[in-house]
């Protein structure tokens, strides 16, 4: 359920309804009268499909109170924007407009995303109330600083739709097939520091990476995400930032014990420089000569952990240019991991830099999983349909 209440963020709230839609929900809208004098309910049933209630007596066919029924329907409620009004009458338990009574019929957790300014945001009132709703369980998605309606620049604007939609599909989440599952995750491409400056690394975005993070999260893990890239931060994701290969070296045996699962997606460096410069190297001091030298091979030094302790389930990703299954079982057999994730990087429209994939799981069995050309968050899916096949048994 998504509560819309009156303010000028209401405009936003299309862009929740919307965004939780597409992700597969079904979202009932429920509206205070403020809330439809900036926006149409017509708005909200044309993207979800669904009457939208914004009197709080309305009744449904059958003669239920609407409210009522879609409260007790409701898997997560969620306000968006909500007021100070509207947060003081949810904490003080006030029932007289569609959003606060929903708020006091249902037993869904509760989301909320508060919208104002910055001294009624502040406010001592406000701010108690805020933490009678926290105390009671709800999850507050805490305002942004930026430009208010008023002209000032503050705390006080509602967080972006795709964060609020992103904590509900972390709070969703709770009860999956990953549920008191711990998976670490790795991403992007290492770098290598030549000088101060410069840097040896490669095309790896860290897309794949972050979308088996985001798919074991939205399945109910409890996910550490050890990146060298900056991408959209993850709600309920614990994020180390990292550079080089030894610093994700490093943070992947820090994490090893405490996992269930390790998915090595990032593109480590094979190799550095033997030394680096202190100073940037001058193009006037002529053409430097670099020697190199191999790099920690994370993967091998997990493995070598694991046979120690026996945990976790490992994979390994294999990204080549040519020779993709010949190569990819090469590293299969050497690594001596439970999967092995091979992809043509030089497929166009897969691989680095794209949100497309195209890959084959290679099994410890000897059995290859061929997957067509789909949007990594689905190969990330069924990467972990394997990993819970695989702890099954």
């Amino acid at each position: 359920m998504l509560g819309v209440t009156g303010s000028i963020a209401a405009y936003k709230a299309a862009a929740i309804a919307s965004g939780l839609t597409q992700q597969g929900a079904l979202v009932d809208v429920v509206m205070t009268r403020e809330a439809t004098e900036f926006v149409r309910p017509l708005t909200f049933e044309a993207l979800t499909h669904r009457p939208v209630v914004s009197d709080v007596l309305a009744l449904l066919p059958g003669w239920e109170i609407a409210h009522v029924a879609m409260a007790h329907d409701a898997d997560i409620f969620v306000v968006a924007p909500a007021t100070a009004h509207t947060i003081a009458k949810l904490a003080l338990g006030l029932a007289d407009d569609p959003v606060s009574a929903t708020g006091l019929s249902t037993q869904a957790p509760g989301v909320l995303a508060p919208a104002m300014e910055t001294g009624m945001w502040q406010h001592p009132a406000t701010q108690a109330h805020i933490g009678t709703l926290r105390q009671r369980g709800w999850i507050i998605v805490a305002p942004e600083s930026g430009r208010l309606a008023s002209g000032a620049v503050g705390e006080g604007r509602m967080a972006a739709p795709e964060r609020i939609v992103d904590v509900v599909k972390h709070v969703a989440a709770r009860g999956g097939d990953f549920a008191g599952w711990k998976v670490a995750v790795t991403a992007g491409g290492t770098r290598e520091a030549v000088d101060p400056v410069r840097f040896l690394s490669n095309r790896s975005s860290g897309k794949m990476g972050q979308a088996v993070a985001e798919a074991a999260r939205d399945r109910g893990a409890e996910v550490v995400l050890i990146s060298t890239v900056s991408l959209p931060r993850l709600e309920g994701v614990e994020l180390l930032a990292v550079e080089s290969a030894d610093e994700m070296a490093d943070a992947v045996l820090g994490a090893l014990d405490r996992v269930d699962a390790l998915v090595m997606s990032a593109a480590v460096a094979d190799f550095k420089p033997a030394a680096k410069a202190g100073e940037k190297i001058k193009r006037r001091d002529g053409t430097p000569q670099l020697l190199l030298v191999p790099t920690v091979d994370v993967l091998s030094t997990a493995k070598a952990r694991r046979a120690e302790t026996g945990r976790p389930l490992i994979v390994g990703f294999a990204a080549e240019t040519q020779n993709l299954l010949a190569n990819a079982r090469e590293k299969a057999s050497r690594w001596e991991v439970d999967l092995v994730v091979a992809n043509d990087v030089s497929l166009e429209g897969s691989g680095f830099g794209s949100d497309m994939n195209q890959v084959t799981i290679l099994r410890s069995s000897g059995e290859n999983l061929d997957l067509p050309l789909m949007p990594k968050i689905d190969v990330a899916h069924r990467l972990l349909d394997e990993l819970v096949k695989l702890r099954r048994r």
